[in-house]
């Protein structure tokens, strides 16, 4: 099968396409023929050598993929030859077949591409976990999100809007402000022109329920500022580098804060089950109906797989870029 391959601490235009053994089947596993794969941005941290996969798992880059299901272990029940799947995978998801736990898939819903189901899963499972499950943010509480155009930030906006969470967001222009309001955002932040502290102040006096941040650095004192009596702040990324501001050990004392970093990747195969089996029961119902959709900025073909990696680097996309074989 072919693959996208990469040095480690290589650039973006150094990827390549190379030949491997399709993968083997084992016990609770099932193999798909990959049709697309999302591009996030473990994938590039991945290739420059600062995110190793798990031990064990496959060197490939990709943790999601949407394709057709070609091979079932005798111990999988749930899922047939010629099933249209999605899901999350450890690795190995930039080949043209990847093996899959059975129970990190899901079903391809009526009236989603393949390319949109491709960039489905690490986004929208991302933000379920981080406002519902860390955050416990509720219907009519309010929710910070930085980073509002990225792939996250629009997956968690929709999904705030569908439970009746009035959502802010931080952006970089005005047309990704605009985008982020169409999904459901009421308070818009240009982070490059405003200080969304003191626009949070004047707008929100109770504060912000939940903050999802991928930035760290001097955000930290200044979400604690914003942030409600008994909420939570879920750090996703260190956008800002490795050490964030001193923190503001009274003001999260007076908030009763609760501050909590989250990866996905590197979680048990049971809670990603767990994870996956939750949000299949809450929200993924409501692809099919229109009421979530996944916001695409690009679908390229493998040849151009450099610059899905390039424009993440360079922060310039706005929702989830795809690549299909």
């Amino acid at each position: 099968m072919r693959f996208i391959n990469f040095e480690e601490g290589s650039n973006p235009k150094e990827l390549f396409i190379d030949e491997a053994p399709a993968p083997e089947l084992s016990a609770g596993k099932v193999i798909i023929q990959v049709h697309a794969f999302g591009v996030n941005r473990a994938d590039t941290l991945q290739r420059q050598g600062k995110y190793p996969p798990p031990p064990g798992e496959s060197a490939i880059l990709g943790l999601e993929a949407a394709g057709e299901v070609i091979a079932v272990a005798d111990d999988v029940r749930q899922w047939k030859q010629g099933d249209k799947v999605f899901g999350l995978m450890p690795g190995g998801g930039y080949a043209q077949q990847a093996v899959v736990d059975a129970d990190h898939l899901m079903p391809l819903p009526s009236g989603v591409s393949m390319e949109a189901a491709a960039g489905l899963a690490e986004v929208f499972l991302t933000a379920y976990q981080a406002l519902f499950l860390l955050c416990g943010v509720k219907s009519g509480e309010r929710a910070l999100i930085h980073a509002g155009a990225s792939g996250v930030g629009l997956a968690a906006l929709q999904l705030c809007r569908l439970k009746g969470i009035e959502t802010a967001v931080t952006a970089s222009t005005a047309e990704k402000l605009a985008l982020c309001e169409q999904m459901g955002a009421s308070v818009l932040i240009n982070y490059k022109t405003q200080d969304f502290a003191e626009v949070l102040s004047d707008k929100w006096q109770k504060g912000a329920n939940a903050i999802v941040d991928f930035v760290g650095g001097d955000y930290l004192n200044r979400n604690l500022q914003v942030l409600a009596k008994d909420g939570s702040i879920v750090y996703l990324a260190m956008l800002a580098g490795r050490y964030a501001d001193q923190l503001d050990m009274a003001l999260m004392l007076t908030k009763r804060a609760r501050i909590q970093g989250s990866t996905l990747r590197s979680r048990t195969d049971e809670y990603k089950s767990s994870l996956i089996n939750a949000f299949t029961h809450d929200f993924l119902g409501e692809f099919a109906t229109g009421n979530l959709q996944v916001n695409l900025d690009t679908v390229l073909s493998v040849d151009d797989v450099a610059q899905a990696h390039q424009r993440l680097e360079q922060n310039d996309t706005q929702g989830k870029i795809v690549v299909r074989w």
